[in-house]
């Protein structure tokens, strides 16, 4: 018999089996540090993100920096006479004064430079002077001619690398175009055949030059002159003068508030038209005429104050008519000038009493006001970058200000509201970053990409939902333990497929075969319920003993002849609907029935590969929350008579509510930052349709095919950055509610 051992009194049982103080130490260290790990870890990940919001808001916030005029000390230019036109170069270095007396270039500081000799001013004077944005000037004179004058500012290096500016002026011949009588108003442009003047001799007549030329194969140039003469059937005189850049229209301002359309063709000078009263029955005198970059929107400003855009609309009849976009702010005085920006849609309008007005056409939105510090100023320039405003008045004062506007396009209703852009008939949302020209009006809505991000996820979770909560329901609850074990792992590897080989396949492969049988896509789930009821009935017919041969869970293998069966009939019933009730073209009734066309790579084709994608990832939480319902509660619901699908549907499947609600935000999560399914499985356009045969353009596709090609700090940039900021945002507010909704059901149903 062998003796029991005991332990030696000398070493306490706590030592022996490790809970002694010096293992307690330990684990309490070790806790410890988990803790302040994990701490840190978490605190790490706020940092992290509030560092990349610091970072997207410090992007996003020079957008919304009000702009500001900053006003310079006035400078005496010491001229002869009151000016009569202003005109500075692109470094504000330089100006261009007109007088009666002639033109005159000064320094901004007021030292005079040069003095441009024109032998037509030996005996007569300057009466009225107009412009082009390209330098090219035109000179009326008291006589009844007109004197073209081109004038350059290049910048020269002298020989130690010091940079000027210097100003140059070309001199052209005088045009006798009314003799004896003063040209009192001017304008004038410059299109691809030649050369439109338009000038004022009288109180309502109006006489149109025109100079074509033409060149021979032999490299002859020849030049042809026409004058036209129409008389204005105005109330009043004509107080102001403007003619778009192609000499196609030319608009005349009365003293009564009214606008003259005169329309230009190859046939002759017709009026084209009368509107009524700028001001709105104030009958105020149009007393400035200016038009917008590209010259298709109409500046006027009347002898209240009032400041309106317009642009001519061509009615369903074939008439051209003038209808108001936008009302700016009201000046307290008469407005003087008006001068437009060579960059952008934006202008500058200047009262009596020297008040300047930024605004900017798009929006209608008036951006700054300076007060100023002249009398009664008479001529207005906007530089050439639109970086600063030059202003003279009747003393020969000259004041420049500073003009800081970086983003003039940008306001709250440009980013989410209706825009009324050129040549439009309405207001509308639109994106369109890019153009061919160098007037082309950029088009930043992102109402339009708000609107097709939550497009594509919904046509992606309508497939995706009832997929992956059913399947998990079924393979939780229904499914043989074996076959489980295969067939969760396999859902989840599919987890794994790259987005980008899930969008090339959608976009070259799936696309073209969804849009070969539409009908039978839309007709499968009919047929396939169908087949589903009927293969059961079908199976109740057999006897017992072959049924019970069939292991429970394993009855998905009998239903997938029966959705090959199904397939099958629905392409054939498609293929017969289509021919019998959709004259063989699904498109042409598509678009005859409902107005809907049909594109290749539409939002049917997202839904089904975004829905692929997103799929595993919500059945993987789905089918966890399902199976973690403890046991007990399968097991008591089971044994008080509940059939296997009461007990999924009742108490299962409510239990598991909090998981399954926060799988379905996690895929919608998922959906809403999808990237490369979109851009590649949809014609990534930004259009606002419902249609499920239409694409679309989201957010995060948006910031993948602009953000490479926009400048770093531009405006395209900084939209971009609130477009991520947006989805930010977006997530942020789906997380935070399905939080809360996953409390709410996880206390209603704790219980259970």
């Amino acid at each position: 018999m062998t003796e029991s051992q005991t332990p030696s009194p000398s070493l306490p049982a706590a030592a022996i089996s490790g809970d002694g103080p010096v293992h307690v130490r330990r684990r309490l260290f070790r806790d410890r540090l988990a803790m302040h790990c994990v701490t840190l870890g978490g605190m790490a990940i706020i940092l992290a993100i509030l560092a990349i919001l610091f970072v997207i808001t410090a992007e996003i916030y020079p957008l919304f920096r009000a702009p500001s005029l900053t006003t310079q000390t006035p400078v005496d230019l010491d001229l002869p006479t009151p000016p009569l036109f202003l005109h500075v170069d692109e470094y504000r270095e330089i100006a261009l004064i007109v007088t009666e007396k002639g033109p005159r270039f000064v320094s901004a500081t007021g030292r005079l430079l040069n003095t441009p000799h024109i032998p037509a001013l030996d005996s007569v004077s300057v009466s009225t002077v107009s412009n082009l944005s390209d330098d090219r000037i035109l000179l009326g004179l008291s006589d009844g001619r007109i004197v073209p004058m081109d004038i350059s500012f290049p910048a020269v290096f002298d020989e130690t690398g010091k940079r000027s500016v210097v100003a140059q002026a070309a001199i052209g011949e005088a045009m006798t175009v009314v003799s004896g009588r003063p040209v009192s108003l001017l304008a004038f442009t410059r299109h691809d055949e030649g050369l439109v003047t338009v000038l004022t001799t009288g109180l309502r007549q109006l006489t149109l030059v025109t100079i074509e030329e033409t060149t021979s194969p032999l490299g002859e140039r020849t030049r042809s002159l026409s004058i036209d003469s129409l008389s204005l059937s105005l109330e009043g005189e004509i107080t102001s003068l403007a003619v778009d850049q192609r000499g196609a229209f030319v608009y005349a301002g009365g003293s009564t508030g009214q606008v003259a359309l005169v329309e230009r063709s190859s046939s002759g000078v017709r009026l084209a038209g009368i509107l009524p009263d700028v001001g709105g029955n104030q009958r105020a005198a149009v007393t400035a005429l200016g038009f917008l970059i590209d010259d298709r929107t109409l500046i006027t400003g009347d002898r209240s104050g009032g400041v309106y855009s317009w642009q001519v609309l061509e009615e369903p009849g074939g008439e051209r008519k003038l209808r108001r976009i936008y009302a700016f702010d009201r000046h307290d005085r008469p407005v003087t000038a008006i001068a437009s920006s060579r960059r952008d849609k934006g202008f500058v309008t200047l009262d009596e009493d020297g008040t300047l007005y930024l605004a900017y056409g798009t929006s209608g939105k008036t951006l700054a006001v300076s007060d100023g510090l002249l009398d009664r100023p008479i001529a207005l320039s906007f530089a050439p970058k639109a970086d600063g405003v030059f202003a003279a008045d009747s003393a020969g004062r000259l004041v420049q200000w500073h003009v800081d506007n970086p983003h003039p396009e940008i306001s709250w209703r440009s980013l989410f509201g209706k825009i009324w852009y050129e040549g439009g008939l309405e207001p509308e949302y639109a994106w369109q970053s890019t153009g061919g020209t160098d007037e082309f009006e950029s088009k930043l809505s992102l109402t339009p990409l708000i609107y097709g991000t939550l497009k594509g996820t919904f046509y992606s979770l309508l497939f995706a939902i009832p997929v992956a909560v059913l399947a998990a329901l079924y393979v939780s609850q229904f499914l043989h333990p074996t076959w489980k074990v295969y067939v969760k792992p396999v859902v989840e590897i599919m987890a794994a497929l790259p987005s980008v080989v899930l969008g090339f396949i959608a976009g070259l492969w799936l696309a073209p075969i969804v849009e070969r049988f539409v009908p039978a896509l839309f007709l499968f789930p009919v047929v396939l319920s169908i087949c589903i009821f009927a293969a059961y009935y079908l199976w109740q017919t057999f006897p017992a003993q072959v049924r019970a041969r069939l292991k429970p869970g394993t009855e998905v293998v009998l239903l997938i002849p029966v959705v090959l069966t199904a397939s099958g009939i629905a392409l054939l019933v498609g293929g017969f609907v289509e021919t019998q009730t959709m004259s063989g073209d699904y498109r042409n009734w598509i678009y005859q029935t409902l107005g809907l066309t049909y594109d290749q790579r539409n939002s049917l084709v997202v839904g089904l590969a975004m829905g692929f994608a997103i799929i595993p990832l919500m059945f993987t939480i789905a089918e966890d929350s399902l199976s973690n319902v403890p046991a007990s509660l399968v097991a008591g619901s089971l044994a008080l008579g509940a059939t296997r699908w009461q007990t999924a549907l009742r108490i299962v499947l409510p239990s598991a509510s909090p998981g399954i609600f926060s799988a379905i935000m996690i895929g919608f999560g998922r959906a809403v930052g999808e990237t490369m399914i979109v851009l590649m499985a949809t014609g990534n356009t930004p259009v606002m349709d419902a249609s499920i045969f239409n694409g679309f353009r989201a957010l995060s596709a948006n910031i993948a095919v602009e953000l490479p090609e926009a400048p770093e700090g531009g405006t395209l940039y900084r939209v971009l950055f609130l477009a991520a900021f947006l989805l930010f945002v977006m997530t942020f507010l789906v997380n935070t509610v399905a939080e809360v909704v996953r409390l709410h059901l996880r206390k209603k149903y704790r219980y259970l």
